[in-house]
């Protein structure tokens, strides 16, 4: 086992030592700011934001329907969750809840 642990502290080390050197290129080890700016398209390629388009869009990105409150309200009660797994959504809210 000491052996093991050994070996581990060593392997660890060497590694240690392998990443923390300086790069050659670049003596300072900082990188210049214009090798981490993209362009503006490649940006826009794997960043896209989400356009609404009615108020409609933003009144439900706010407010939840009234079957995901209840879906919610089951979740957070541990039987009632527990039994939604065994029957079913909808029975298992009318049996701790009453009707929806």
């Amino acid at each position: 086992m000491r052996s093991v642990l050994a070996l581990l502290i060593v392997t660890l080390a060497l590694a240690a030592l392998c990443c923390c050197e300086k790069d050659r290129k670049e003596p300072s080890g900082s990188l210049s700011t214009d090798s981490i700016k993209i362009k503006k398209e490649v940006a826009n390629a794997f960043v896209k934001r989400k356009k609404r388009s009615s108020p409609y869009e933003w009144y439900f990105e706010y407010y939840k329907s009234p079957m995901e409150q209840m879906h919610e309200r089951c979740e957070n009660y541990p039987p009632c969750d527990y039994l939604s797994d065994q029957v079913g959504f909808a029975l298992a809210y009318n049996r701790f809840f009453g009707r929806y």
